[in-house]
């Protein structure tokens, strides 16, 4: 696939990111989960890679924070999660692979990065694997709704047309 492409395809998840991450959301508990991110990640992770996921994450999170809809938090959350699956998705080929690296990314790798923030830049006071409930739970719901519409889109005849046209 082509860099404009790659960029292009980029910038539609960002938007779809972006302007759906506070839309959805999943009572769960005493707490709600927001999993369009998760979604996204695992999509991108797929369709453009590594590098290409993590700058969706960021510029997801990037926006969030700047139109008021996200926190500091999305960062490594997000950014970790979009690696991990892209990475795992591209030495396996399996999109089961990519939305389990979603998972641990975000859920646990992501949420045990955010107590710095928490402590150090906030000033909260926070234990250490305290936002590990709730970025596991959002990070399950949006990555194993990604694995679904990946399984589909891998699948399509139009996918197949577009991956031989462009990779």
């Amino acid at each position: 696939m082509n860099k404009t492409l790659k960029l292009t395809m980029t910038a539609m998840f960002v938007a779809i990111g972006t302007i759906t991450s506070h839309l959805f959301s999943i009572p769960l508990g005493f707490t709600r989960v927001f999993p369009m991110q998760h979604f996204i990640n695992v999509l991108s992770a797929v369709i453009l890679g590594p590098a290409y996921a993590v700058l969706q994450a960021f510029s997801v999170s990037l926006l969030r924070n700047m139109i008021g809809t996200g926190s500091l938090f999305a960062f490594p959350g997000s950014m970790i999660g979009a690696f991990l699956a892209a990475y795992l998705y591209s030495k396996t080929k399996k999109a089961s692979m990519a939305m389990t690296g979603e998972i641990i990314g975000t859920g646990i790798l992501g949420a045990v990065a955010c107590y710095p923030i928490a402590t150090l830049i906030l000033g909260q006071d926070v234990a250490l694997f305290g936002f590990v409930p709730s970025f596991i739970f959002s990070s399950i719901a949006g990555s194993m709704f990604g694995f679904i519409i990946v399984g589909f889109v891998l699948k399509s005849s139009a996918f197949k047309t577009f991956q031989q046209r462009n990779f």
